[in-house]
């Protein structure tokens, strides 16, 4: 088996910081619902505050890590422009889009959009851990605060999720390639 390091980065920075975040966001909204809830039977326990101050950072850190990684890592390679003349624009993502009517859309709605609902997770996100570790014990107490910290986790899964699908039809139509082959496993 084997992969480019481009087509590699771009599947740790989708299918690694991106999914494994997505799958986070559910797993909060959930854990947020259930143990802050004003009718929740049981006390909320140190402990229990504790690992969700520690999912909320982690969830944050692998959203700016998803975030970074595309637009520093994965994004030049995918504006990157070819030299005059070239007539094999599969090295050039954009340009690749771009040359055909029927995929144009994926850049000129779908990449347009990524590029900046994309930056939203990880700010709402960080945002909900903020105010989730300043006012943890108080909650249930403050129902609109609680309301406040779900909805901003929920606008983060809702434009991680749509930067995801976009990214993911993208790279698709025109995917990322070039860089050094890694050889995974030679056949015996």
């Amino acid at each position: 088996m084997e992969i480019s390091t481009r087509a590699l980065w771009t599947l740790i920075h989708g299918m690694g910081f991106g999914g494994l975040y997505l799958l986070a966001c559910s797993g909060a909204l959930v854990e947020l619902w259930r143990r802050y809830d004003p009718a929740a039977p049981a006390p909320v326990s140190r402990r229990d505050e504790t690992f969700m101050a520690t999912y909320l950072l982690v969830m944050a850190g692998l959203a700016w890590l998803a975030v970074l990684s595309g637009a520093y890592i994965v994004y030049p390679w995918y504006r990157a422009l070819p030299p005059p003349g070239t007539l094999d624009l599969h090295g050039y993502p954009q340009q690749l889009l771009i040359a055909d009517p029927a995929t144009s859309g994926w850049h000129e709605l779908g990449m347009e959009w990524k590029e900046y609902v994309a930056w939203l997770a990880p700010m709402a996100i960080t945002m909900a851990a903020g105010v989730y570790l300043r006012y943890k014990g108080q909650l249930r107490r403050l129902p609109a605060l609680r309301n406040a910290v779900l909805g901003f986790v929920l606008i983060s899964l809702v434009a991680a999720g749509i930067a995801g699908f976009f990214g993911a039809e993208i790279d698709d139509h025109a995917p990322v390639r070039g860089g050094a082959i890694l050889h995974w496993m030679q056949k015996g």
